[in-house]
């Protein structure tokens, strides 16, 4: 967890977008999951580096989080939003796109929308739905635990949650995220996604008639795409992947071992390995 570098700032509509730039080549995205703290360079400052080597990486903090403005409305559509405005600005017509967690539904439904944008897919967890878990999982359920009331010993539940081996959460993991996620703004993004009563609605939505239009998205995607999952994901668990490998037209998944929800982080070399494997492959 080094210290990120000062991000470039995007002006978009009344707020802004930061983000991290690195390397030269093909772009690559690569946005970041949700949670307390939670930023591009939390999720992604440690791949940086190694794929800026092949691409030109931009790593943006998404609305509502790091030094991004929130938005009215649904996070996930002004995530969407936000990428399509940054590709504009910075003369990006394509581009491979990474995604972790919350990260990976905004990248599918990027995908999904702007077909033509999107070379190749990789996604971290998070696009799809546990088919023998019950909702919600357990790193969700810390989650929602800690954005209630959040002190210190309910953040360390969830960051234990997020990892196959406890030992990655450091005291200055802990300070650092704990610090961050205790911001106005941060509270103000984490409330409007993971209260109890959201929580809830999404747990009903999933158990209705209308369930299915979660993932109606997903055959439109028509980049390859690799799906990448941690066996011992706690926050969304590996079955998870089995709907949308099948959903997917063109699709791959690939499991770590000993790994949770953090690949990229947790399985670092492994993770850019595959990852990179996929991007260049011919």
């Amino acid at each position: 967890m080094s210290e990120a570098p000062t991000p470039l700032v995007m002006e978009h509509g009344e707020g802004r977008i930061s983000y991290h730039e690195a390397g030269e080549g093909y772009p690559l995205f690569l946005l970041h999951g949700s949670g307390p703290g939670v930023t591009a360079w939390t999720n992604f400052g440690g791949n940086m580096p190694v794929f800026a080597r092949l691409f030109r990486c931009i790593a943006p903090d998404l609305p509502g989080y790091g030094g991004s403005t929130l938005p009215a409305g649904d996070p996930v559509a002004a995530a969407v939003a936000a990428i399509a405005y940054m590709m504009d600005r910075l003369g990006i017509g394509q581009a491979h796109v990474i995604g972790n967690s919350f990260g990976g539904i905004v990248a599918a439904r990027f995908a999904a929308t702007y077909p033509d944008k999107v070379s190749r897919l990789v996604t971290i967890g998070g696009i799809g739905v546990s088919l023998f878990s019950p909702f919600p999982y357990e790193g969700i359920d810390r989650l929602v635990e800690f954005v209630e009331d959040p002190t210190r010993e309910k953040i360390v539940a969830w960051l234990r949650s997020m990892v196959f081996d406890p030992a990655l959460v450091t005291e200055e993991m802990i300070e650092t995220r704990l610090a961050a996620a205790t911001q106005p703004e941060a509270k103000e993004t984490n409330k409007r996604v993971y209260s109890r009563a959201g929580i809830n609605a999404i747990a009903a939505f999933m158990r209705g008639p209308d369930a299915v239009q979660g993932f109606a998205h997903l055959p439109r995607i028509t980049a390859p795409t690799l799906l990448t999952w941690g066996r011992d994901d706690r926050v969304n668990p590996v079955d998870g992947a089995m709907m949308p490998m099948r959903l997917i037209p063109n699709c791959e998944l690939h499991v770590f071992p000993n790994c949770g929800h953090w690949a990229m982080i947790e399985q670092k070399a492994a993770f850019e390995q595959v990852v990179t494997g996929f991007l260049t492959r011919a």
